[in-house]
């Protein structure tokens, strides 16, 4: 049986289990606020960022770990581990992936980097179901499979905190903010093929709610969803507010709160909420 390395970018969400795992390691996003770079996680909390935001005067920024920080990291694990399994941020939104896979081309240890088109607690969910897999005695070729199975199930809707930082990210046109702003529109995003898509507009939070709350209703009804992630910037209270409605509305499924961290947050705003959950039960 092969000894397999986890390793993910701090794009994840690491509980107690994960950070206490012996076979798992983060690898920081850089985030750059007035020139000054600060290592995700370790230079920073999303609570400092959040905090910073409200008084930089141009645009934060964040990037991908470079090669070299991969393959340093890789280059240690090889004397311990048969095998690395990365599984990192969407490769359409950052080039993390692209950082892994060319740091494995110059590396002696094998190196699988799992694109999960995904990011915060739902690619955490990735990564703990293939260290259960693996666990549970599953081959390699077996836990990639069945990871491609949940993410391609995935579903993600989040209601963004700040269109303003999204435009200020360059995530988002000047005539969206524009009309976002001005109309008080309240668009509500998903996550589809790891991009960032509108899904629809509304004109209140409480609509863009109910909205959300109906997509989970159509996938649990066709698909029995057991698990449902709440993912949030820095205000726990909005979320907790959301869990307890919803585990009103659906006692069957399982639900857990989620911050979506600082790297996210830089492009989200504190005040972004959203649910996500897989479709796929393998």
């Amino acid at each position: 049986m092969k000894k397999i390395a986890w390793v993910t970018d701090s794009t994840a969400y690491l509980d107690e289990e994960l950070k206490n795992h012996p076979d798992v390691y983060q690898v920081p996003m850089t985030i750059v606020l007035e020139d000054v770079e600060y290592l995700d996680g370790k230079d920073l909390t999303a609570e400092e960022l959040y905090r910073k935001l409200k008084t930089v005067k141009t645009a934060p920024k964040t990037s991908q770990p470079p090669a070299g920080v991969f393959m340093e990291l890789y280059n240690k694990l090889e004397k311990d581990y048969d095998l690395v399994f990365s599984v990192l941020i969407s490769s359409k939104l950052s080039g993390t992936v692209a950082s892994s896979v060319q740091a494995a081309q110059d590396v002696n240890i094998p190196v699988i980097t799992f694109d999960s088109k995904i990011l915060t607690y739902p690619l955490t969910s990735l990564l703990k179901k293939g260290i259960a897999l693996a666990e549970q005695g599953a081959s390699v070729e077996e836990i990639k499979e069945k990871l491609e199975i949940i993410r391609e199930s995935n579903e993600t809707y989040v209601m963004i905190g700040s269109l303003e930082q999204l435009h200020r990210s360059g995530r988002m046109s000047g005539m969206q903010f524009y009309l976002g702003s001005m109309l008080s529109i309240k668009p509500i995003i998903s996550i589809e093929d790891g991009v960032l898509n509108t899904k629809e507009k509304v004109r209140s939070d409480n609509k863009a709610r109910e909205k959300i709350f109906n997509y989970l209703s159509q996938s649990h009804e066709k698909y029995g969803v057991k698990e449902v992630y709440i993912l949030y910037g820095l205000h726990k209270e909005a979320a907790d507010e959301w869990q307890s409605q919803l585990e009103a509305r659906f006692p069957d499924i399982r639900f857990l709160s989620c911050p979506i961290g600082a790297v996210i947050g830089v492009h989200a705003g504190e005040h972004t909420i959203g649910i996500s959950w897989n479709n796929a039960d393998v």
